[in-house]
């Protein structure tokens, strides 16, 4: 089974459609509890930073010890976001600080917020980009990006006035700033190498 967390702030049903399409076993979870007999987690996002971690504070120590424990986790959108510690969005919020970083704003001179199709630039070799490749597109809409300390942990970016943080990966981690839920075939493909990465 693989639990989307359902903490309020986030497109849950086209996430949930997809993962069938894929051949997923998706459940939609409401409580804590329901993370324990999870496969793979996913942690969807809509909305603030600040908003999102308020609402998502309740699910903090399961997914902690989920996460400790190996469980494959897939972030996505604001879902990404409130991996990093802190966000120029809501300063007064502390996010799950699971990657070392800062969420700051699109620079000025850009169309804020993003939204639409942007092509990858693919920096690591990554289970979850399988079959993806530099130029593939995928869609976005944020606003702010992730900047991680260690550089290692980005899989893959995107240019919208300054490179973007697209994807990370780390450990059984991998989020991404696109929705693969709304990227066509490629992004399905993203959610495929996820449930395999499950079953492992």
């Amino acid at each position: 089974m693989i639990a989307i967390v359902n903490y309020g702030m986030g497109n849950l049903f086209s996430i949930y459609n997809a993962m069938n399409r894929v051949g997923a076993d998706p459940k939609i979870v409401r409580d804590p509890d329901g993370l324990k007999e999870a496969e793979g987690i996913v942690i969807p996002g809509v909305g603030a930073f600040g908003s999102c971690m308020d609402q998502l504070s309740r699910f903090e120590g399961a997914l902690l010890q989920a996460f400790d424990e190996g469980v494959p986790m897939l972030g996505i959108c604001v879902g990404m976001q409130v991996l990093f510690e802190e966000s120029e969005e809501s300063p007064k919020a502390r996010g799950l600080g699971w990657i070392e970083g800062k969420v700051v704003r699109l620079p000025e001179g850009v169309m804020i917020p993003q939204m639409g199709w942007n092509s990858l630039t693919i920096k690591r070799p990554v289970e979850m980009l399988n079959g993806i490749f530099d130029g593939d597109m995928f869609y976005f809409v944020h606003s702010y990006y992730g900047r991680p300390k260690d550089p290692s942990v980005i899989a893959a970016t995107t240019e919208h006035g300054v490179e973007v943080t697209a994807a990370v990966a780390k450990d059984n981690l991998f989020a991404t700033q696109f929705h693969p839920e709304k990227s066509g075939a490629k992004g399905l493909r993203i959610l495929e190498n996820f449930v395999r990465f499950t079953r492992c």
